[in-house]
């Protein structure tokens, strides 16, 4: 494909498909892996991040060409002021298959709900998954934050961010209302007066998609549970179902001696269950509930599956238990394709003052990585990265909570884990 605004390198290779439909990709040690530096402090972290994951490739013999492109902002630069999401840049993460960003803001009025949101739906990447683990060194409201380490699989595409929803005030809306109460008989449920509508699509396919791609996941990596997290009790025809589709995969696609769907798991305490040796358990729990169980049995809990909403709340409440946003990575995967984001915002008001704390991109990197099958890269980033800061070396926002600490800009910070990378390679 040829682009016309997007700076193409002159080496490396592309990521071929090795098999679309079990998620099998070739992947050269020399690949070309498109970057979206992203708005505010992401002309920052990215080009730290860059650094890092350079570092680490190369330390462990593989080389990346990175490829610029461009959204928010910086499309907006480059392709002219109503351009926030160019054709060319979400091609070209089709085309290169693996690719990495920082966090975008949607501007009002550009014609999208959401930039993330829009590139996780049109790739189709339904998965986003969240590892969360603890760092050794970063400030932590918990007791014991060593605790943590969980995976959370959210689904991307539907539930309520879907976007299927009607204004107060407008015909659409009373259109709907009309058609709920007329022909559908749900007369005595809506207040008089203003209403905004939304509907809520939870599938079939979209929710056996997501459970299998988690309960693969707790298989390949030793993982002992996958928990689905619905609120099923309430909304019985979308969460409720969601979960019901989940046990069936789990009950219906796996040898029990591999998987145990654990029977009536919603109601009953995890310890009442017989698990056969080495299986993974597939389990359920209502999600307000395990906002308290995180806290309460943090180690209880390995690999987290849910709905859209849910899954954007549990995963940064698991976020808050290891330090904040600002060192948690996440990514989001399709069939044979994944884009790497972190899961904070781009705090404009930090924007290009080498401020900013990369350690987020950097470990999605370390997420993307793992994806490419470069475990060895994989382990040293997470190895540097918590070797800087247990020894106290961090970016303000963490520096103002250890005594002691020494304060490093953004670029001194990435400068610092490298020469963890090299020492430690």
């Amino acid at each position: 494909m040829s682009y016309d605004k997007v700076e193409v390198p002159d080496s490396g290779q592309k990521i071929e498909v090795k098999d679309e439909e079990n998620d099998e990709i070739y992947v050269p040690d020399d690949p070309i892996i498109p970057i979206i530096h992203g708005d505010g402090i992401g002309q920052d972290v990215a080009p730290a991040a860059r650094k890092v994951l350079d570092a680490a490739a190369e330390a462990t013999g593989r080389n990346i060409s990175w490829m610029r492109l461009y959204a928010g902002q910086s499309a907006r630069d480059r392709y002219g002021e109503d351009v926030n999401l160019p054709d060319e840049t979400v091609e070209a993460i089709r085309e290169h298959r693996v690719a990495i960003k920082g966090p975008l803001t949607t501007p009002v009025g550009a014609g999208y709900r959401s930039l993330n949101v829009a590139l996780r739906q049109t790739l189709d990447l339904f998965a986003n998954v969240r590892p969360t683990y603890y760092l050794d060194g970063v400030p932590s409201p918990m007791k014991a934050p060593e605790e943590m380490d969980m995976v959370t699989f959210r689904e991307n595409t539907e539930d309520v961010y879907a976007g299927i929803e009607w204004e107060a005030g407008t015909d659409e809306v009373e259109q709907v209302r009309d058609f709920v109460e007329d022909e559908m008989d749900f007369d005595d449920v809506m207040h008089d007066g203003p209403i905004g509508i939304g509907i809520k699509p939870i599938s079939e396919k979209g929710s056996k998609r997501l459970v299998r791609r988690a309960i693969d996941y707790a298989i390949e990596h030793d993982r002992d549970k996958v928990t689905l997290v619905h609120k099923g009790n309430i909304m019985k025809f979308t969460e409720g179902q969601f979960g019901d589709w989940g046990m069936e995969v789990a009950d219906e696609e796996y040898p029990d001696d591999e998987v145990f769907a654990a029977p009536d798991s919603l109601w009953e305490e995890q310890d009442e269950v017989d698990i056969p040796e080495d299986a993974v358990m597939v389990e359920e729990r209502l999600a307000d509930a395990m906002l308290q169980w995180m806290q309460l049995r943090t180690d209880e809990f390995d690999v987290l599956a849910m709905p859209n909403l849910n899954g954007d709340y549990l995963s940064d409440a698991a976020g808050a238990q290891i330090g904040g946003l600002g060192i948690a990575p996440g990514g989001n995967f399709g069939k044979a394709r994944m884009l790497a984001e972190p899961v904070h915002g781009s705090a404009p008001k930090r924007a290009g003052q080498n401020m900013a704390n990369p350690t987020a991109l950097i470990l999605s990197g370390r997420l993307m990585f793992d994806y490419l099958g470069w475990d060895e890269a994989a382990d040293l980033l997470h190895d540097a990265v918590e070797e800087t800061i247990s020894s106290g070396k961090v970016t303000y926002d963490l520096e103002r909570q250890i005594e002691g600490g020494e304060k490093l800009g953004t670029d001194e910070y990435a400068d610092a884990i490298c020469e963890n990378i090299e020492r430690l390679a």
